[in-house]
């Protein structure tokens, strides 16, 4: 089955539905489809390096991550589907003309890892979509047990979409012969228990001492490291193959933002049947303050993450 033709068999089982959420599924379908093709071609077309630029989050702006920035934003304002449109590289929300009747909102991080693009690694596209509350940004403002749909795309071996509108977690993989993503993964189930541990372990010294732990608790008890320094690849490999996922606060400052990585990602680990905390509060009980507010995660397999956060917590 294809993602379209699933999108709109899942609207006809909620016939309260008016067919916007499903329209708007497929403004991202199409977006993720042209960032694939240009990944495809990099080291053979110009799309790999730096611009010179560094975005809001004080980061150097790769071009891959202007170009998929920019497609994402124009198939997401020209849908007319969306009131608002916040992207990781802006500093402020778009307001497209054409979405102004627009019900909904949405949050992207258009390429994901893009800083190891050139080590030929995966990267990815995570996106969250709300109801519109109010007229200006703190409609974004909202918990991430709010959120209406959530995903991501890895491009990788291959292209995946992976999503949820809250009633569970499929995945597609597109086939190159034909542009189209097709169901692959039906229903996904994150394990209870996993034996692969994500800790970016450079940062062990400046970890606090409840981390260092954890980390040393999953080492003893024979978990694997693996850490690919892009989360959508982190938190993928986590679904599929279980075990725990952290970037806790390094010093006072943390690495990942709440509105478009964390809160969709928890969306989906949770839809997944797993976990995802900052270390005191769920992730999707937190109330965003700022559209690039950051938080510690730890996300996973729930066996793993209780097990972190009763070692942490002691």
């Amino acid at each position: 089955m294809d993602l379209n033709r699933f999108i709109l068999e899942q609207e006809r089982k909620h016939p309260e539905a008016t067919g916007t959420l499903s329209h708007a599924l497929m403004a991202i379908e199409n977006a993720t489809k042209i960032i694939s093709s240009y990944i495809r071609m990099a080291g053979l077309v110009d799309v790999i390096g730096k611009t010179g630029r560094i975005n809001v989050q004080g980061e150097e702006v790769q071009k891959l991550d202007t170009l998929s920035n920019r497609v994402l934003v124009e198939h997401l304002s020209g849908s007319g589907d969306f009131y608002a449109v916040a992207s990781e590289e802006m500093e402020n929300a778009l307001f497209p003309e054409e979405g102004k009747e627009g019900k909904y909102i949405i949050a992207v991080d258009p390429l994901d890892g893009s800083s190891v693009i050139d080590a030929n690694t995966s990267v990815g596209t995570i996106f969250s979509i709300w109801r519109k509350t109010s007229s200006d940004e703190s409609t974004f403002l909202q918990e991430g047990k709010k959120i209406v749909a959530a995903g991501y795309v890895i491009y990788g071996t291959s292209t995946m979409l992976v999503y949820s509108t809250g009633n569970g977690v499929y995945g597609f993989t597109l086939d190159p012969m034909v542009g189209t993503y097709l169901l692959s993964h039906p229903n996904i189930k994150i394990p209870d228990k996993g034996k692969i541990y994500g800790f970016n372990e450079s940062y062990y010294n400046k970890w606090e001492e409840k981390i260092r732990k954890c980390v040393d608790y999953f080492k003893s008890e024979g978990y694997t490291l693996r850490w690919a320094g892009a989360m959508v690849t982190d938190i993928h490999r986590t679904i599929m193959k279980g075990g725990i996922f952290a970037y806790p606060m390094v010093g006072s400052k943390a690495k990942i933002r709440l509105l478009y990585e964390a809160a969709p990602m928890a969306f989906l680990v949770k839809q997944a049947g797993g976990l995802a905390t900052d270390g005191t509060e769920n992730i999707l009980d937190i109330k965003p303050q700022a559209l690039h507010q950051r938080v510690p995660v730890f996300m996973g397999s729930p066996e793993d993450v209780k097990k972190c956060m009763e070692i942490m917590n002691r």
